[in-house]
């Protein structure tokens, strides 16, 4: 029979929040019996790793530990522990509980004193191993729908990806250039001024998606298209300079055109199936050349595959990210080569430079005078000596 780890006291241990925007299990602090609140929904394999390592007693979760979009094993392997479960803890523990507070972990409640912070489902065996049942078998359903629904794009659209069909003629030079498609995003201030080395050194061809293009333009940045539905465009974006593109039906109808002819703004049109700017901006940057197309947007991961399997635009997402293949890496990739470690690169560049400033000085004395290398130096040296010595007596 397993261990519990509870008994009618309840759990007691010491609070550790980690629901916080600057929160990270990684740097986390964590101790045997500790009660970690977390936000994480389909708790991963990894996750749980180090939850286990850390030997917390419980994990109150503010999300499901399985939402049913895909199997996972982190829930099982906490259980599997007899670590304590919560589940569907919601905002209210994340907003009270205190890293560092003792605390007692009771059916669900958690209490400091007498005072319950926050409750949530407690997580079985039984419900958890039920769940990752039902959400493999959901996943199997979403994939085969995913696969059928790829086989349907690539017959409608395999001119477009294979040669190019539809794709518009544009007067910007991509050949042979960097690219950069920005996109909209939550975080695309942060990953603007992260890229501003690699804008300043290469000056890439900016192609902005909707809205992103008003970001990009308030950031001091002009985009050399545009690309998308103008409803999500402000006027000023659209008057930028850029040239527009309006994504179309297959029969050539774009939304948006009435507001375009109404601005005053010349545009282009790109009839696809899908409707993706950013699918479409993929390609436009293939087609005409780009050495290098840097996403800066959403990506698409495996985990994103899982739970989108059975969105139709799904297979677009994927089959224009192939087309482009090696050329395409994402922004934060980029970021990452231009980052300098405040902890350690900082420094390492402030010692070379006084190496170099050294070794210049000894250059200096040693190559000025009537005498050798060595004597030349020493005479330097002993004439600054006195130098610094009459400064002092006087």
């Amino acid at each position: 029979m397993k261990k519990t780890r509870t008994d009618q006291a309840g759990l007691r241990g010491t609070t550790r929040n980690l629901t916080g925007p600057k929160s990270s299990l990684a740097k986390a602090k964590l101790g045997a019996g500790d009660i970690v609140v977390i936000s994480a929904p389909d708790m991963s394999r990894s996750i749980a790793q180090r939850l286990l390592d850390a030997k917390v007693g419980a994990v109150i979760n503010t999300d499901q530990f399985t939402t049913g979009r895909m199997p996972n094993f982190g829930p099982q392997m906490l259980l599997d522990s007899g670590i304590e479960l919560v589940e569907n803890a919601g905002s209210d523990v994340a907003a009270k509980a205190k890293t560092g507070k003792k605390g007692v972990l009771d059916q669900g409640k958690l209490f400091y004193g007498d005072r319950v912070v926050g409750q949530g489902d407690v997580l079985t065996e039984a419900i958890s191993m039920g769940r990752f049942e039902d959400s493999r078998e959901t996943l199997g359903d979403h994939m085969e729908a995913l696969a059928g629904n790829t086989a349907e794009f690539v017959r409608t659209e395999s001119p477009l990806l294979i040669d190019g069909l539809g794709i518009p003629d544009v007067d910007v030079d991509m050949d042979d250039r960097k690219v950069l498609i920005v996109s909209p995003d939550a975080e695309l201030k942060e990953k603007l001024k992260e890229l501003r080395y690699f804008l300043r050194e290469y000056d890439p061809v900016i192609i902005g998606v909707e809205d992103a293009s008003d970001t990009l333009i308030a950031g001091g940045h002009r985009p050399d298209l545009i690309i998308g539905d103008p409803e999500h465009i402000s006027n000023e974006s659209l008057r930028c300079g850029a040239t527009v593109i309006l994504p179309a039906e297959p029969d050539g109808y774009a939304r948006g055109l009435e507001r375009i002819q109404d601005l005053g703004v010349g545009a282009m049109t790109f009839p696809a199936a899908t409707k993706n700017p950013t699918d479409l901006a993929l390609l436009l940057a293939d087609y005409h050349g780009a050495s290098m197309v840097v996403n800066m947007g959403q990506t698409i991961t495996l985990d994103r595959v899982f739970q989108e399997a059975h969105n139709a635009e799904t297979p677009s997402a994927l089959l224009s990210r192939l087309r482009v293949g090696s050329k395409l890496v994402d922004s934060s990739a980029v970021a990452e080569l231009y980052r300098v470690s405040k902890s350690g690169g900082g420094w390492l560049w402030a010692v070379l430079g006084i190496l170099v400033a050294l070794t210049a000085i000894m250059l200096i004395a040693g190559l000025s005078g009537d005498g050798n290398f060595v004597d030349n130096l020493i005479d330097s040296w002993n004439s600054l000596a006195l130098h610094i010595q009459s400064i002092f007596k006087n």
